[in-house]
């Protein structure tokens, strides 16, 4: 019998000495190159991490008074997670539950535990998902890893990251993602639909295009999609004139200056291997600061897939990398002017009432062939531009000469039409009171 455990023990340090090694991330190379190859190396991993949450998970209870919090895969403390959990916190009836949120960089994130029964865990294998396994909630808003699936115990709560104008999952019809075809993007969302007891939606135009993207109706599911707004956007209608003196004060942004919030969205085709996704600036901020410099400064705000490409060292005072701040909500309020491109940011910004631009240099690439848009830009809430030398002229005049019109208005009822600042009680209501509707 001892030697027959000396051999498993053995057997089982070899296995993880192979998934640990300098071979494995050589395999993962090979991959991303090598499309056939990538299935089947896909297809091991999977099994392997399919095993090991498994065992993970014998003989384990969920308990009814835990839940999990994450955002962005780890990378943030923000958006409805963070919405939801601070809500839970006031309120009397969840003081003897027990919130957990797991991070890329718990260290970073330690203050959470000054929070009454709240407990902050690193992402590792391991430990994550040894905290899944015990929680009755799960509540993110991003794909749960594939391996991963929750028990009918357990209640697993999509809350998304955004109104979509890009299309999602089923609804692609061709695209350049640079890791995964079509036919793989729809098989994560039909995994991600077969996990998921609700996926939050701020409208019926988002509840219309969730139900398309993954693919509910063909599947029976429509009854997954929750309407009831995003708990994150709460705070951009209850926020108080002292969250904007104090939000400034904490990034240190002068008075007499102009924000300027620059939120561009990543391209799926621009990846490098053993890089990962990569982004072409196509702005001079050179000249932008010897046009604006006096005035403006620029909250600049890249895609989390690609926020570790960029350092600013050489535009210090005229532009702030808030690129790793957790929460976008305080950037929002603080910023006098949104430049983005096709990143759902302006749809959660537009509730503010404030004027917006659009910077769009590869329009007609990224609309036919990169992703395509769910809806014509004819119905964006602010001016249009392509041409880099625009820039100047069109973010003064966007400021100074703004007007919260019609097309502005129909844009926010379409759009965001559930957003009254009671999301995060209608969230708690539904998953955790028992109160649909």
């Amino acid at each position: 019998m001892k030697i027959v455990k000396k051999i498993r023990k053995k057997r089982r340090k070899l296995i993880r000495r192979f998934f640990k090694s300098p071979i494995k991330k050589r395999l993962a190379q090979y991959s991303k190159t090598h499309p056939r190859f990538r299935k089947c190396w896909k297809k091991v991993l999977y099994t392997k991490r399919r095993v090991y949450y498994w065992w993970r998970c014998l003989g384990v209870t969920p308990d009814e008074k835990t839940v999990v919090f994450n955002s962005f895969n780890g990378k943030t403390y923000g958006c409805s997670p963070k919405a939801v959990y601070e809500y839970m916190l006031r309120q009397d009836e969840f003081k003897d539950w027990t919130f957990i949120w797991a991070f890329k960089n718990a260290t970073k994130h330690r203050f959470l535990e000054e929070n009454p029964n709240t407990i902050v865990v690193k992402q590792t294998a391991r430990v994550y998902e040894k905290k899944l396994a015990r929680a009755k909630y799960w509540v993110t808003n991003y794909r749960v890893p594939d391996h991963i699936w929750p028990r009918k115990d357990q209640v697993y709560v999509q809350c998304w990251h955004g109104t979509p104008l890009k299309r999602l999952g089923y609804d692609l019809e061709n695209s350049e993602n640079a890791i995964d075809s079509i036919a793989d993007i729809r098989k994560k969302y039909a995994i991600d639909a077969a996990k998921f007891n609700y996926i939050l939606s701020p409208s019926g135009f988002a509840s219309e295009k969730f139900i398309s993207a993954w693919n509910l109706k063909e599947t029976g599911m429509e009854d997954k999609v929750m309407e009831i707004g995003y708990p994150r956007n709460d705070f951009l209608i209850n926020h108080t004139p002292e969250d904007i003196r104090m939000i400034k004060e904490r990034l240190e942004i002068p008075e007499d200056k102009k924000v300027i919030l620059y939120a561009p969205t990543w391209r799926d085709n621009q990846h490098e291997a053993g890089t990962g996704f990569t982004y072409d600036l196509n702005v001079d901020f050179d000249a932008l600061r010897e046009e604006l410099g006096d005035e403006y400064v620029i909250l600049f705000r890249v895609h989390y897939l690609v926020a570790s490409k960029f350092s600013f060292d050489d535009y210090e005072g005229f532009i702030y990398n808030v690129s790793s701040y957790d929460d976008i909500n305080h950037l929002y309020l603080i910023a006098d002017l949104l430049i983005t491109d096709y990143s759902s940011v302006f749809f959660d910004y537009g509730i503010l009432k404030k004027p917006m631009l659009f910077y769009m240099y590869d329009l007609e690439d990224y609309k036919d062939s990169i992703r395509g848009f769910y809806f014509g830009i004819d119905k964006l809430p602010g001016r249009i531009i392509t041409e880099e030398k625009e820039l100047p002229d069109a973010i003064r005049d966007s400021i100074d000469n703004f007007v919260y019109d019609e097309k502005y208005r129909e844009f926010n009822e379409t759009f965001s039409n559930r957003e009254d600042g009671q999301a995060s009680r209608r969230f708690v209501d539904w998953v955790f009171r028992g109160k649909k509707g």
